[in-house]
């Protein structure tokens, strides 16, 4: 929220002409939460009732077949001779049925809003528009802008040329040149519904009711908004539900923001804090001697390294082992090259046991046979 106890008054020239005390509306508390919930439940009180017709999925004679025919009761076509007879009509899971639970436009649309959850979230919208870091923050262009709050010295015209003329003086164009420059085509079906473009929100012009006539002069810049002090509505001051709208205002509907705000009947909007200077207030000696000392930190131990896998971890316990199975490595490395050499030695040496191996069954079949022993005679 602002701090200044006064506002800068700037003539259409754009040239500062006198100060106004600040209005305390704008030193309210700020509460995003507030402002997010009365806009949300604003926002459908100007929706369109919509329903289905009764008759859809129900223009079709059928009834039920009964029980005995092995088939499930669901309402069936009747007649013959077409695809269409003897299939499930009306259920909500049969193809060309009605919906389940229909929707009738005796729906409850509208949503009532507590009148102080209402004031509040209003209350809270202008003072976010006088905190320059919230305006930029939604969007708006208001590096020329020489004061947020801005505010005009009282001014009437009717030419839309005029009007350009004092957005300019006051670095409040280029907020409406990115309204000009971000007109696109809507995304979805709604670019067939009448609703084909969409754009930024510009600047919102607050008037006071006998300025009346500035209507027709802004009316046609892309993007500006007027709205009277009387009817300040949320959905103009922080469209979205995000605040930060940039808001110029008219003098004299500046000075009658106090008489408004302050009249009879309407409760005072209590801040929750008397200063919001959290680091001032943490670090005051009241806090700090009730606050418990810092815990020191768990110490961290570091991950234990198995020793079979990490060679680095086995030189730390072991260093005859670690050498040992570097030198394992480095053989098997070097094995890598003489593959095919070792291959063609084995491959001789089996070839050569092979050999041996095949002599011997020679001999052995050659001993085995069975012959007869005198056959040349027997002699001693």
């Amino acid at each position: 929220m602002t701090a200044r106890p006064i506002i800068s008054v700037y003539s259409i020239t754009g040239s500062k002409s006198s100060e106004m005390p600040l209005p305390e509306v704008f030193t309210s508390p700020i509460r995003p939460d507030i402002v997010q919930f009365v806009h949300t439940n604003m926002a459908k009180n100007s929706r369109q009732a919509y329903a289905v017709s009764t008759k859809a999925g129900k223009q079709v004679s059928a009834s039920s077949w009964g029980t005995g025919r092995a088939v499930a009761r669901i309402p069936r076509v009747g007649g013959g001779g077409t695809s269409r007879s003897g299939q499930g009509a009306f259920g909500n899971m049969c193809r060309g049925g009605r919906m389940f639970a229909p929707t009738k436009i005796w729906r409850k649309w509208h949503k009532k809003i507590n009148l102080n959850q209402r004031r509040f979230a209003v209350c809270s919208a202008l003072a976010a528009s006088a905190v320059p870091a919230l305006v930029m923050a939604r969007g708006h262009v208001i590096d020329e802008v020489p004061e947020i709050p801005l505010v005009l010295e009282d001014y009437t015209t009717k030419k839309t040329s005029a009007a350009q003329e004092i957005l300019a003086s006051v670095g409040a164009l280029d907020d409406v040149e990115k309204v000009i420059n971000s007109k696109k085509i809507r995304a979805g079906k709604g670019k067939a519904r009448n609703r084909r473009y969409v754009k930024r929100r510009g600047p919102l012009i607050i008037y006071d009711s006998n300025q009346a006539d500035i209507r027709l002069a802004f009316r046609n810049l892309p993007g500006v908004e007027l709205c009277s002090v009387d009817r300040l509505n949320l959905l103009q001051l922080a469209p979205g539900g995000h605040l930060g709208r940039f808001i110029i205002w008219s003098q004299s509907a500046a000075n009658r923001l106090d008489s408004i705000y302050k009249a009879d009947g309407r409760k005072q909007i209590p801040c929750i804090m008397s200063n919001a200077d959290l680091t001032r207030i943490i670090n005051s000696d009241e806090i700090q001697s009730t606050l418990i000392p810092a815990k020191e930190p768990p110490r961290v131990y570091a991950k234990k390294r198995n020793p079979l896998k990490k060679i680095e971890a086995l030189e730390a316990l072991n260093p005859y082992a670690a050498e040992v199975k570097r030198a394992e490595a480095r053989a098997a490395e070097a094995r890598k090259g003489k593959k095919e050499e070792t291959l063609a030695r084995q491959r001789a040496k089996a070839d050569e046991r092979r050999k041996i191996s095949d002599a011997n069954q020679k001999f052995y079949e050659e001993a085995c046979k069975q012959g007869d022993v005198c056959k040349d005679g027997f002699t001693i």
